[in-house]
């Protein structure tokens, strides 16, 4: 454990590369704080898990990662070299430190996954995967692959990493993804979210837009909604227009279902 928390976490290294020694940056000014930062929409499925977020893409596997195996169990470096699963986590927490690896882009398409102890991970001949490589090679990339929300991690053999369900040990030994092979790559890297700005009023078609209006401001004590019966081409041709709101509110008045018509 001791080893595990004090390993050095160093810049990606290519088999053949020669080790130079690093210089002592300067530190960068933060700039932050001159610009507001952006609003984020809750990620419920991040809170879940510790605020660690599922990657959506290769280029979302950078950085400080995780790799989520089954419902909160997290890929286990052990000071072997080898790796596990580990225990099943309670919702809201995140990965341990021995399940925490740090992910280095090698191209668009492939990844190297450095554990905590410092060394790469590696499909071995017989299907180990295994975690003592000092540098990358071939078999020390990995290549995220995306279908219908699901991923999964390919070898340079052609093999999927996934967990043996007999012992838990991580092995690549199978060309097609089964239910052992769908795995999740968590990060917890600060990100920009896009805010949905639509009123939830506005979602759905605008026969239903006009249905939410009617609810959210019936004046009318029987709490029957009252429907504009007139045809939604006029909805339409007013979104069109960008005066929705505004024929949203005559429909509502003609009915007297409206709390604010005249």
């Amino acid at each position: 454990m001791s080893d595990y928390d004090h390993a050095r976490i160093k810049k990606l290294v290519l088999k053949g590369e020669k080790h130079k020694k690093s210089k002592k940056r300067k530190k960068e000014k933060d700039e932050a704080g001159s610009s507001k930062k952006p609003k984020v929409v809750v990620d419920e499925d991040a809170v879940e898990h510790g605020g660690w977020w599922t990657a959506k893409t290769a280029g979302d596997i950078t950085g400080t990662v995780s790799i989520e195996f089954g419902d909160r169990c997290y890929l286990k470096a052990m000071d072997n070299g080898l790796f596990t699963l580990g225990a099943p986590h309670n919702a809201g927490d995140g990965p341990d430190p021995e399940e925490i690896f740090t992910a280095f882009p090698i191209n668009d398409r492939k990844v190297a996954f450095k554990s905590g102890y410092g060394k790469y991970l590696k499909i071995e001949k017989d299907g180990m995967v295994t975690g003592r490589s000092e540098a990358v090679g071939s078999m020390e990339q990995w290549e995220p692959v995306f279908e219908e929300r699901r991923m999964a991690l390919l070898s340079e053999t052609g093999h999927f990493m996934s967990i043996d369900p007999e012992d838990d040990a991580c092995v690549a030994l199978r060309k097609k993804v089964g239910q052992h092979e769908i795995c999740k790559v968590r990060s917890n890297a600060t990100r920009d979210v896009v805010v949905d700005t639509e009123p939830k009023e506005e979602k759905g078609d605008l026969g239903e837009v006009e249905k939410n209006y009617v609810k959210k401001f019936q004046k009318f004590q029987d709490k029957k909604m009252r429907i504009n019966q007139n045809d939604v081409k006029e909805l339409k041709d007013a979104k069109a227009q960008g005066s929705l709101h505004e024929t949203l509110l005559d429909r509502r008045s003609k009915m007297k279902a409206d709390r604010y018509c005249k």
